[in-house]
């Protein structure tokens, strides 16, 4: 499966962006998809994910309550809904896709999408 990241930008503290993953080449809909981050000078760290149905997600502490994730399977894709953006959120965020459950671990990812830079501005 291929995955496409896009809806980055530079945005002020306090505001919103939504992020989306389009997945093309086999069947999307039957992959979890996480979303990873990775700051200036940091590793990537784990950020959501959903699993293929959108019955069951999970969230890192530092965004629970700001960010929301969701799926389309009818348009092969994944968003991120990112609110309440702070500047420590400033990151290069990736999409990643797995057959199976939900994983917290990029490890557990064999595939990735380029990432879309976010830049949130005190």
């Amino acid at each position: 499966v291929q995955l496409q990241a896009c809806g980055g930008g530079l945005v002020q503290a306090g505001g919103s962006l939504r992020l989306s993953c389009a997945g093309s080449g086999r069947t999307f809909s039957n992959y979890a998809v996480g979303w990873f981050r990775q700051a200036p000078g940091k590793e990537r760290a784990f950020v959501s994910a959903i699993r293929w149905s959108g019955s069951s997600t999970g969230y890192a502490d530092s965004v629970k309550g700001r960010f929301t994730i969701s799926r389309d399977n009818a348009k092969n894709t994944v968003y991120l809904q990112m609110n309440s953006l702070k500047p420590e959120d400033t990151a290069v965020y990736y999409c990643a896709a797995r057959v199976g459950g939900v994983s917290y671990s990029e490890g557990g990812y064999p595939y990735w999408g380029q990432g879309t830079l976010v830049t949130v501005s005190s």
